[in-house]
């Protein structure tokens, strides 16, 4: 269970990482992150990393698809997460 918590917060903090690091990117106009790669990170379980980052940073706010898929990805994975420990 330890293991499993740690690779959540490494994957969460790498996530918060990449967001703020896209956004020193396009405040200089420099080679950007694909915009997928916050949802693999999503998928993979980084949505409080993603979205705090986003909040944070105020990156990709305009966005309708991070405000509010990031935030749905999370709710489906806690819905899935608890349908499977009840099992």
């Amino acid at each position: 269970m330890r293991a499993i918590l740690s690779i959540f917060l490494i994957i969460n903090l790498v996530a918060f990482i990449v967001v703020g690091i896209d956004k020193y990117k396009a405040q200089r106009s420099l080679w950007r992150i694909p915009e997928k790669e916050f949802f693999w990170f999503a998928l993979i379980g980084g949505c409080p990393g993603v979205y705090s980052g986003l909040m944070l940073f105020r990156h990709k706010t305009r966005h309708w698809y991070f405000i509010y898929g990031i935030p749905f990805i999370f709710l489906i994975q806690i819905v899935v997460i608890y349908l499977a420990l009840n099992i």
